[in-house]
């Protein structure tokens, strides 16, 4: 469970907190516990889990990174040029040409979901008149999730120099990079980290949930939670190199039906889309205030 696929959450607490340290059980057994008290409560409850960590981990990550941005601020303009320059080489070139297909697709998808299809489940559980508006809250994501938190990643990466420790790889180069920033950011990375590795955890587990009562026609899927909770400790405890290499493979299989859906269904999100604009500019929608609609997009969300 220490290797180099082990889950990013075991592998930045393990690296914060020695304790846990050969003790991948004792993991597995927190994150088991958290996760079934969550998602047996069903999809309310999982709303209101997502809605308190989510915002809370991006906030205090992004302005982690931004202090230690502040700190090393003489040498960003450096940081951007060599980003830029990394970007337009040859070499950038030929491993963004091979790599796309593969790496690209599996980190993008770990990253925001775009493209592959699975956000629209939790998007589809929103109490909304107006789908579109849906939709529109649903652009947000990629934009903080890759735009905002990756380029605060990339950035605090370079400026720190971290990215030049070939021993490190994953979210150690990271945890390598907030050490410049004092002793104790390690740790708070390594609990952001834990945060949104749950957050996913607990989401994914919808999904999965909705698929499993789809395809057996039944409400009782407790048995797939059970399931879903198993699953969860073995993962911290055993290595599971070739089983993440094919959970990434069967990702990449929903996205490429699913943008074909996409560019079928293009037309018709177009036609609604300016349906839904003509009715907003002429006043016939009106922004709702706080009521049980925006609360049932958060808690989809």
């Amino acid at each position: 469970s220490e290797d180099s696929r082990a889950p990013s959450g075991h592998r930045s607490m393990a690296a914060a907190f020695p304790i846990l340290q050969g003790n991948a059980w004792l993991f597995g057994l927190l994150v088991s516990l958290l996760v079934g008290m969550v998602i047996i409560g069903g999809i309310k409850r999982i709303g209101v889990a997502a809605g308190v960590i989510v915002p809370v981990m991006c906030v205090f990550y992004v302005l982690s990174c931004l202090w230690i941005l502040f700190a090393h601020r003489e040498i960003l303009p450096d940081a951007w040029l060599l980003i830029w320059r990394g970007a337009f080489t040859p070499e950038a070139g030929y491993g963004g040409f091979l790599g796309v297909m593969v790496t690209g697709f599996r980190r993008a998808c770990f990253s925001n979901e775009a493209g592959v299809g699975s956000a629209a489940i939790a998007h589809s559980a929103a109490a909304t008149k107006e789908p579109i508006r849906e939709g529109i809250v649903a652009l947000l994501e990629p934009f903080i999730d890759t735009v905002v938190i990756c380029t605060m990643t990339g950035l605090t990466v370079v400026v720190t120099g971290a990215y030049k420790n070939a021993a490190l790889d994953g979210v150690l180069v990271a945890q390598e990079a907030f050490k410049s920033a004092g002793s104790y950011m390690p740790i708070l990375l390594a609990i952001a980290v834990f945060l949104f590795a749950y957050s996913t955890m607990i989401s994914w587990s919808y999904y999965g949930e909705r698929c499993f009562a789809y395809l057996f026609k039944t409400n009782n899927t407790l048995p797939y939670k059970i399931l879903f909770v198993g699953c969860t400790f073995l993962g911290t405890v055993f290595s599971l190199g070739p089983v993440l290499e094919f959970s990434d493979l069967m990702i990449l299989g929903m996205a490429l039906p699913n943008m074909f859906g996409i560019v079928l269904m293009a037309k018709e999100v177009k036609a609604d889309l300016n349906d839904y604009w003509m009715k907003y500019a002429s006043g016939r929608i009106k922004e709702p205030k706080i009521s049980s609609e925006i609360n049932d997009s958060v808690m989809a969300e």
